[in-house]
């Protein structure tokens, strides 16, 4: 039986358990988010630099640290003309542009921003600024480091003293390139496995995100009273805080709706071991709690992490996160700083940011009081890292040691943890451990495809423009297999398709999802069949020839792949092992003797669906009916064996419109723009997911979520007897795509505001004349408020010769106060069931 100790943390665990009833605890109603112990990271000389520093700073030198540009867009002039307290490289640059960049090139770059950062001909101040990376698993953005398995992998050791010493070797190749500062680790607990970002999860289980979490930052930081922030070891990062993984639908970026008592018992474990283990920034997530943006929250941010908490180090926003807030834009958001962001990340729109942040300042709508607390606390951790006594990167003692980058031990580790992070759901007949004397197929996607088994954040951020050839010092499984088998004088063949010249002993099939990363890798059915149907093809057609097959499953999540494992002897889930492919042959093939080199280790850390429907599917749940419960992992020893699965699917596949044209379905059609008729008839297209009508005040639009991350529009009408609309047009003619046939404009549509006031909707519209609209409102019969709507309007409507003139597929107007949101545009020949129609007029 499992032994927990259970605290006043664990109260809503034990009623979702059936063991504690809220109706008996009116004691345990107060929120208590402070921590069980301290870190002892205090120190008068640091408060005391601190202070003089902050003594001699002007408003505009204060702001210049709050502001981080990346380096795609920042130049070193721009760094010695405003002094910005750290920059950033993201997901997709390397300095220069130089994908490919070698150690010395990202020490050059370092060491260039670092002299201009400390120039202070022109902007008076000689403050070195720090470099943050994504190291999300290893030195993930760099050509040629040690990639270690995404974090759902590591879930499943469950060894932390191995999470540390990944942690450590991170922070030793993040030093080698003169970088300070790690964007890591993500202590998101992942509830939903439609959640883009699952992989990125060490567990579903907030306890084992505790553990992992003081883990890792002990080792990129250091352990506070042995040598915290010395050497080598860097200055990490607790995101995203807070609710990332408890999005509605596993939506990336959308809205946690739950209690404050889970909010901070599951989603904040992580937060609160990596505090206490001194975590020196945190960054904001990008999700809503209960509705309200996370950055521009006062209460979490400032309320419960920094005064209830007793945070001391900054909080960071995430990228562009700002603009989210209410209030705010890409280039001014006070609301985001008054609320507790320390550090806004900018990308771009820096300059125009930094700028008006100042004149926030010195008109009072940003306090000089919150700028100095921020700006303390951004100096504070600088001091503590000693960044001050510390030379220009390359000169440093931790950037003289080039043999930690990709270091031999570090490959060793990754292969380590590649071994115990293998959990094997099925091994009937004791297929595995295969002889490496055996005459072996390998065949699949991914057994020679390093780009699927690193996945997302490597080398570039979704990872899915690399080859082989961006990872150098990689093996892939195959590679890994081959080497064993090789020596061991067996027999080899790799064969994408599995076809063979000689029947195989065994066939080991490698397959599973393509690279991913956040916005991209939400998904709505766990069904692996609706985007890979031939893999599931190989395996049976390997099945009915009678070969012994192991699948080796390739994901960032748990998916419903009961076909799959039919037609498997054996399946081993490998998640996403990084660089070191030659950790599966470690542990599936026997040595040249016939003994086991490594048995299987891991156990799930996640639940493994029995239904393709089983999205929220987590330890502790009502009615929970896993496929493979939480914890499950069979060894060599084990004898269980799993029989015929159920195929049948309880979703029904999103029917396929033949004659459907998508306008702006997740994501715009080629050729489509949202923007603005303004009030001269003048049509100004929306560049990016937001914007603002020309006279910067009528109109507004903003990125809201359906079902996937930004796949809708919201647009909000701000004053009373505005002409401005919202539209949906293309520059070509549109009358080609009727055809004179009776087709529909379908689409989803949400108010969300309560605000009465009707927005009418047109379609095939010249100026303010459409062929057909329909004025919409709260009180219109079928569309609840709050809720997606599915509308349909007939748009084979002739009026005047309207279809010949129309430039506007789409025209949004409100002559008062109103909110609508809008998504999944699409022309179809026959509307939804769900629709409410509108036939011409």
């Amino acid at each position: 039986m499992l032994k927990r100790k259970f605290t006043r943390r664990s109260i809503p665990l034990l009623v979702s358990m059936g063991l504690m009833s809220f109706s008996n605890l009116a004691s345990a109603q107060t929120i208590d988010w402070s921590l069980e112990k301290q870190p002892q990271t205090h120190s008068t000389r640091v408060e005391q630099k601190v202070q003089e520093l902050l003594a001699n700073m002007t408003v505009e030198q204060k702001v210049a640290q709050m502001i981080q540009p990346e380096i795609g867009y920042l130049t070193v002039e721009q760094m010695r003309t405003y002094g910005f307290g750290s920059y950033l490289n993201g997901g997709n640059t390397a300095p220069y542009g130089n994908k490919q960049a070698d150690r010395n090139t990202w020490l050059r770059y370092a060491d260039e921003m670092h002299q201009a950062s400390i120039d202070d001909s022109i902007d008076g101040s000689s403050i070195p600024t720090m470099w943050g990376t994504d190291a999300m698993h290893g030195h993930s953005n760099v050509f040629g480091a040690t990639l270690f398995p995404h974090n759902i992998g590591l879930g499943a050791t469950r060894n932390p003293e191995l999470i540390k010493m990944i942690g450590e070797a991170t922070a030793k190749e993040v030093a080698a390139t003169g970088i300070e500062w790690s964007f890591s680790p993500t202590v998101a607990v992942a509830r939903d496995d439609r959640w883009g970002r699952a992989y990125e999860s060490y567990s579903e289980d907030p306890e084992v995100v505790k553990q992992y979490a003081k883990a890792v930052v002990e080792g990129i930081q250091g352990t506070v009273g042995k040598d915290f922030l010395k050497g080598y070891h860097r200055i990490a990062t607790a995101k995203h805080f807070i609710g990332d993984g408890g999005t509605t639908a596993g939506i990336d970026r959308g809205d946690t709706r739950v209690d404050e008592a889970e909010l901070r018992d599951i989603h904040g474990a992580g937060y609160f071991s990596a505090l206490e283990a001194g975590v020196q920034s945190v960054m904001a997530s990008f999700n809503s709690w209960n509705g309200t943006r996370v950055h521009g929250h006062k209460y979490l941010l400032t309320d419960v992490l920094k005064n209830q908490v007793g945070f001391d180090g900054f909080v960071i926003s995430d990228w562009n996160a700002h603009k989210f807030v209410d209030g705010c834009d890409l280039e001014q958001c006070a609301a985001a700083i008054n609320a507790g962001i320390d550090v806004l990340m900018a990308p771009e729109h820096f300059e125009a940011l930094y700028k008006n942040t100042v004149a926030q300042v010195k008109s009072g709508v940003i306090p000089q009081a919150r700028i100095d607390d921020a700006v303390t606390r951004i100096l504070r951790v600088k001091v503590r890292w000693g960044l001050f006594e510390r030379n220009k990167p390359s000169l440093r003692p931790e950037t003289q040691h080039a043999e930690w980058f990709n270091a031999k031990q570090h490959r060793e580790l990754g292969a380590q943890a590649v071994r115990e992070s293998l959990v094997l759901l099925k091994n009937n007949k004791q297929v595995l451990p295969i002889s490496p004397k055996a005459n072996i197929l390998v065949a699949g996607k991914g057994a020679h495809n390093i780009a699927m088994q690193a996945g997302g954040w490597s080398v570039s951020w979704q990872g899915t423009d690399n080859t082989n050839a961006d990872f150098p010092n990689a093996t892939s499984i195959y590679e890994g297999i081959e080497q064993q088998v090789v020596a061991a004088g067996g027999s080899v063949t790799l064969s994408e398709d599995g076809s063979f010249d000689e029947k195989p002993d065994v066939a080991i099939v490698v397959f599973g999802e393509q690279p991913y990363a956040e916005w991209f890798g939400d998904i709505q059915s766990l069904d692996f069949g609706q985007v890979d149907s031939e893999s599931y093809a190989l395996l049976k057609q390997l099945n009915d020839q009678g070969i012994p097959t192991v699948s080796v499953f390739l994901s960032g999540r748990p998916l419903w792949v009961n076909k799959e494992l039919n037609v498997s002897d054996a399946f081993v889930a490998a998640w996403l092992p990084g660089s070191e492919g030659q950790g599966v042959a470690d542990v599936i093939l026997r040595d040249a003797n016939g003994a086991i080199q490594h048995d299987f280790k891991g156990k799930l850390s996640f639940s493994w669906p029995k239904y393709d429907d089983q999205f929220t599917l987590n330890r502790y749940d009502d009615n929970y009916d896993p496929l493979f419960p939480y914890g499950y992992g069979l060894t060599y020893e084990s004898e269980q064996h799993i029989g015929l699965l159920n195929e049948e699917k309880r979703l029904a596949d999103n029917p396929s419109e033949s004659n459907s044209v998508p306008l702006f379905v997740r994501n715009l059609a080629k050729g489509w723009y949202w923007g603005f008729a303004e009030v001269n008839n003048a049509l100004t297209p929306i560049s990016g997911p937001s914007g603002t009508s020309a006279d910067k005040q009528s109109v507004t639009m903003q990125s809201v979520n359906l079902a996937y991350q930004e796949d809708g529009r919201r647009f909000v009408w701000h004053k009373a007897n505005t002409s401005v609309a919202a539209i949906l047009a293309r520059e070509e003619p549109l009358e080609s795509l009727t055809n004179g046939e009776a087709r529909f404009l379908q689409a989803k549509v949400r108010f969300s505001d309560n605000l009465s006031e009707p927005v009418r909707l047109g379609v095939l519209c010249h100026q303010q004349q459409c062929t057909n609209a329909v004025q919409l409102r709260e009180s219109t019969p079928q569309l609840k408020l709050g809720d997606w709507n599915t509308l349909a309007i007939e748009t084979g409507c002739d009026n005047s010769n309207l279809n010949q003139k129309a430039s506007i597929m789409l025209r949004l107007d409100s002559s008062a106060q109103a909110s609508l949101s809008i998504a999944d545009v699409a022309l179809v020949s026959k509307p939804s069931e769900q629709a409410l129609t509108v036939p011409c007029n």
